[in-house]
């Protein structure tokens, strides 16, 4: 199965930039995206579906914010939107896909950068998540984690950690979480194949040379549960893909 992890940055602008001729191409069986940021009447289904994907989506009730979508080309036995908390799922954060006894989810991890209270709502959101997960891995065992996790967890995942180290997205509270969450039975697939620096998968638009200069952040990841970890084959991030200032992050994992 291989399986792609994408921040779109807005699909109907992803759209515009090609997104849809570069489904055709067949870059996964799955590709999980996040910050949809649309209403349903937004999305062009026919476009997707013409790729060769059947599409899933929960977005947030906020015009033009968040949301996820899973599209596949395998179709799932189960789908569930959301997890019952109520602010997550008015922001449209996570959606689940069953395929026999994997479990796949498109996850947006809320951004701390706007201030305090979104900072203190990513603590919130981070804590609420880990324990959906914990308690979902009793009935499904087997769980891949794909999302825009908005952190960047080792400093080997950005290109400048000392002067980010005050820097939502790279605080030191964010990355002891990312700590937890590992250990909690999670393995990051690209790192557990690839060790090397300089891979990222988002750079900011403020400088619009640090993409050209691979000065970003790699805060993308689709992570498994440590009992499908002997099963990755083959790990990737495509910065060469541009329709967003994220890029694909990918899986290939054999079951």
């Amino acid at each position: 199965m291989r399986i792609i992890s994408y921040n779109v940055n807005g699909i109907r602008a992803a759209i515009k930039k090609g997104f849809i001729e570069w489904l055709k191409t067949d870059p996964a069986d799955i590709v999980c995206i996040q910050e949809v940021k649309a209403q349903e009447t937004d999305i062009d289904r026919t476009a997707i579906e013409s790729a060769g994907y059947r599409p899933y989506f929960f977005l947030a009730q906020k015009k033009g914010y968040s949301g996820v979508g899973i599209l596949s080309k395998i179709e799932p036995n189960n789908v569930e939107f959301g997890h019952g908390k109520e602010q997550s799922d008015f922001e449209g954060r996570i959606l689940r896909a069953d395929f026999g006894e994997i479990t796949l989810i498109s996850a947006y991890f809320p951004s701390g950068t706007t201030g305090e209270i979104r900072q203190a709502y990513k603590y919130v959101w981070l804590d609420e998540f880990l324990d959906y997960l914990n308690e979902l891995k009793k009935p499904r065992r087997k769980l891949i984690v794909c999302g825009d996790y908005n952190i960047a967890h080792k400093e080997i995942d950005i290109h400048n950690p000392v002067s980010n180290k005050k820097t939502s997205g790279f605080l030191p509270e964010e990355r002891a979480w990312f700590d937890k969450f590992l250990s909690n039975g999670f393995t990051d697939s690209f790192r557990y194949l690839n060790k090397d620096p300089h891979h990222y998968s988002w750079w900011s638009v403020m400088r619009p040379t640090t993409r050209l200069e691979n000065k970003g952040w790699r805060i993308d990841y689709v992570t498994v549960t440590d009992n499908l970890a002997d099963q990755i084959r083959e790990v990737k991030i495509f910065p060469e893909v541009k329709h967003s200032d994220h890029c694909p992050v990918f899986l290939n994992i054999n079951f």
